[in-house]
């Protein structure tokens, strides 16, 4: 898809223009209930259901369609996100009603550094094919990593601060306590960091290591960089709502990790055999069609089989309470 310069221009100033209306709407800091967040994800979604049909209108149905299986793919990545960003809060004991600014701050944070990745990998792609072939592998690994996790036993998992995180803890100092929506404060007469904006950073740099999957992921699915932008700006700009609208869910998804590990399989093989067809092998490429299929089937399937067995833990856990209560 060729895009002009003044397209580009316009598209982050309405980005932007959207950002700065979420920012406007949640500068208060407040609980953010079940029904605002339900509504805004709404919002979120409708959103860029209309920008993949205005793609397909003023466009063509190729940029559409990669649009729409990047930002899927892109957004339910995004839900396994979620998983960390909940033990980030627990970690730094953010009071409910912080928590919608440190997620509207670490996601723009993390905005800015995925545009930077994504540029990057549109350079690197441009001018080295074979990194194809890393991408593809990188996935097929990523993959195989995620079932091994999703096997193991997660229980008392807690999140880890990174080394970027703690050096800059060191260097700036942390207060011992929040103060409202304060970045920093004076201490003692040293300028020092808010728990606030530890947290915020502690979000939007624990998205980039997300990103070195999801970046991959949507390149194996299209090589248009704006698509890729604007499928990730989408992706993120709703998740802040999306942490209220699903916290208490996120726990009932638990074959989520099983279904994204299908997910970057399946693009890490797309990956791959599109290198081969670049190398000049003669080798079937998955349409975007048939992405689109599988990204949604898989979800679909993976959805509806963590709703029974979570059906089927708390029918077991409700007999076997009922039979130590007989017990006893």
């Amino acid at each position: 898809m060729d895009v002009s310069w003044t397209l580009w221009a316009l598209t982050i100033l309405g980005l932007s223009a959207l950002i700065a209306v979420d920012f406007f709407i949640g500068r208060r800091p407040h609980d953010v209930s079940t029904k605002e967040a339900g509504i805004w994800t709404i919002i979120w979604i409708t959103l860029a259901v209309l920008f993949g049909l205005g793609l397909l209108v003023f466009g063509d149905s190729r940029a559409s369609g990669e649009f729409f299986a990047g930002f899927i793919t892109e957004k339910s990545l995004s839900v396994d996100n979620l998983f960390v960003f909940v033990l980030i809060m627990a970690k730094f004991s953010v009071p409910s009603h912080l928590q919608q600014r440190v997620l509207l701050v670490g996601v723009l944070i993390a905005l800015v550094l995925r545009a930077v990745f994504i540029a990057a990998g549109a350079a690197v792609i441009a001018n080295f094919s074979w990194v194809f072939y890393i991408f593809g592998a990188f996935l097929i690994y990523t993959a195989w990593k995620l079932v091994q996790e999703a096997r193991a036993d997660e229980e008392g998992e807690e999140f880890e601060e990174n080394r970027l995180l703690k050096s800059i803890e060191r260097r700036f100092g942390v207060a011992d306590r929040y103060h409202g929506t304060k970045l920093f404060i004076r201490d003692k007469g040293k300028r020092v960091l808010t728990p606030l904006m530890v947290v915020m950073l502690a979000i939007g740099t624990t998205d980039v290591l997300f990103a070195l999957d999801s970046i991959p992921a949507i390149f194996g699915l299209t090589q248009d960089p704006y698509i890729v932008f604007t499928a990730n700006a989408f992706a993120l700009m709703g998740l802040r709502q999306l942490y209220f609208l699903i916290g208490g869910l996120l726990k009932k998804l638990v074959h989520l990790s099983y279904g994204l590990s299908v997910i970057l399989g399946f693009i890490g093989v797309k990956l791959v055999l599109h290198a081969l067809h670049e190398s000049g092998v003669h080798v079937p490429e998955i349409s975007i069609p048939v992405s689109l299929g599988v990204i949604c089937g898989v979800l679909v399937i993976t959805t509806i089989t963590s709703l029974i067995a979570d059906r089927k833990r708390k029918q077991a856990e409700a007999a076997a309470d009922e039979k130590a209560g007989i017990d006893a």
